[in-house]
């Protein structure tokens, strides 16, 4: 018998009617169907009209390295495994990693039902730049390892794209205020592509605000990548340039960062000025 293969299926976000074809074919025709969560398959089949007449079996963290060796073996012997999460793409903070790896490694075709994804959705719909951006999956729980984890974004160029917990949301964009600066923008999506959808656009500080009377959902985050800072020791050698040609120092801090990106404040480079004479 020839071996068969793992095929990955991105579920709808919300909608029933966002599911392709492609899917809804293999949710009638695969031996195996790996769910994060077999009741919500199973809802979602019906919603489908979709008969599911293959074996339907658990696919979730905590059970997905025992898992691998029987998937393995029927794939092995012949049989399509469908993995599905519970909404979007498998493998994006979902299961299936493991399973996906061992059949690379056992040289198992390995083939993707492409559909929705929180991750591209809320990007689309945030406004802010999607031609580069990072994801960062599920911020951290503990408040220590957030504030260090948001930190090291601070110079982050691209658009972070993460998921966060609505218990834990005005926590983490009050911290993010704090260590980002509460300017920088975020939009915060909610319940993407379903009845309450919501999509909340606004700088750290207003959204950390608003967070904090309690939100309820499935939410993506999407920030705003920083602002490159403009080199100080480039700015302190133009002043320096200006005042030997004769201009006051602080008009020269004013002309030395006007227009300039991501500039220190007058103050600062006044400052910086004044230090190098030292």
């Amino acid at each position: 018998m020839a071996d068969g293969r793992l095929l990955l299926g991105a579920t709808p976000l919300g909608q029933p009617g966002d599911a392709s074809p492609r899917l809804v074919a293999a949710l009638r025709t695969a031996d195996v169907v790996a769910a994060e969560d077999t009741r919500r398959v199973r809802t979602l089949a019906k919603a489908l009209d979709v008969h599911i007449a293959g074996k339907v079996v658990s696919l979730f963290d905590a059970n997905e390295a025992a898992r691998v060796p029987a998937l393995l073996t029927e794939m092995q012997a012949g049989a399509t495994v469908l993995v599905v999460s519970d909404a979007g793409m498998p493998l994006i903070s979902d299961p299936g990693y493991r399973l996906v790896v061992a059949c690379a490694e056992a040289g198992l075709p390995v083939s993707c039902l492409p559909g929705p994804s929180a991750v591209t959705t809320a990007l689309a719909v945030s406004g802010l730049p999607g031609e580069k951006f990072c994801f960062e999956g599920f911020a951290p729980r503990k408040p220590a390892a957030r504030r260090a984890w948001l930190a090291a974004l601070a110079d982050e160029r691209r658009t972070c794209v993460f998921f966060e917990s609505p218990r834990r949301l005005a926590d983490c964009l009050r911290d993010a205020a704090d260590e980002l600066g509460g300017e920088r923008r975020v939009v915060v999506c909610r319940e993407l592509t379903k009845t309450h959808e919501e999509v909340r656009r606004g700088t750290l500080a207003e959204l950390a605000d608003w967070a904090v009377e309690g939100v309820l959902g499935e939410i993506t985050v999407v920030l705003a990548g920083a602002t490159p800072r403009a080199d100080l020791s480039a700015l302190v050698a133009e002043v320096n340039r200006l005042a030997a040609d004769g201009m006051r120092v602080k008009d020269a801090c004013a002309q030395a960062i006007a227009d300039v990106p991501g500039a220190v404040s007058r103050r600062e480079l006044y400052d910086a000025v004044l230090r190098s004479r030292d």
